[in-house]
C-alpha cells in the first residue's frame, strides 16, 4: 500500500527496470533519492536532434514521463520492490530549447491513491536553464 504524502519514510535505492526505448535513446535512471523522487539523464547527441538542432520534442517528452512515472513506481513501491505503472495522461510545456550536452530530468509526486499517482518533471540543462515541464497520472499496473 503506498504511503500518505506527509508521512512518507525515506525510501530505499530502488532498482531501475530498463527498457528497449531506454536503450534506444540512451537515458539512464538514478532512483536513490530518499525523498521518493527519480532522476533520468541524458546526454544530448546529434541523434537526439530535431531538424532546428534542439533536443526533439517527443524525446523531451519521454524524458519526462519517464521521470514522473518512476516517481510513481517508487511511490507505490514504499519500502518494496519498484512498482510497475503505465501512463494515463502526459502534458508538456516546451520552455527553452536544448542543444548538446547533458539534461536532467526530476520527477516528485505530487499527490497519490493505492492505484492512481499524479506526478510532475522537469528538464534542465546542466547550467541551470528550465528546458520543459510536464505533469502525468499514472495508474499501478496489473
Amino acid at each position: 500500500m503506498p504511503l500518505p504524502l506527509a508521512d512518507a519514510l525515506p525510501l530505499p535505492e530502488h532498482k531501475a527496470t530498463g527498457s528497449g526505448a531506454q536503450d534506444l535513446v540512451g537515458y539512464r535512471i538514478d532512483l536513490s533519492d530518499p525523498a521518493g523522487g527519480a532522476v533520468v539523464r541524458l546526454t544530448v547527441e546529434a541523434k537526439h536532434l530535431n531538424r532546428n538542432g534542439t533536443l526533439q520534442g517527443g524525446i523531451h517528452a519521454m524524458l519526462l514521463d519517464a521521470a514522473a512515472g518512476f516517481a510513481a513506481s517508487r511511490h507505490l513501491a514504499g519500502q518494496g520492490d519498484i512498482v510497475p505503472v503505465v501512463t494515463l495522461s502526459l502534458n508538456a510545456q516546451y520552455l527553452a530549447p536544448a542543444a548538446l550536452g547533458e539534461v536532467i530530468a526530476r520527477g516528485q509526486v505530487t499527490g497519490a491513491g493505492y492505484k492512481i499517482v499524479h506526478a510532475e518533471a522537469e528538464i534542465r540543462s546542466a547550467d541551470g536553464t528550465v528546458l520543459s515541464r510536464g505533469s502525468g497520472v499514472f495508474k499501478r499496473a496489473g
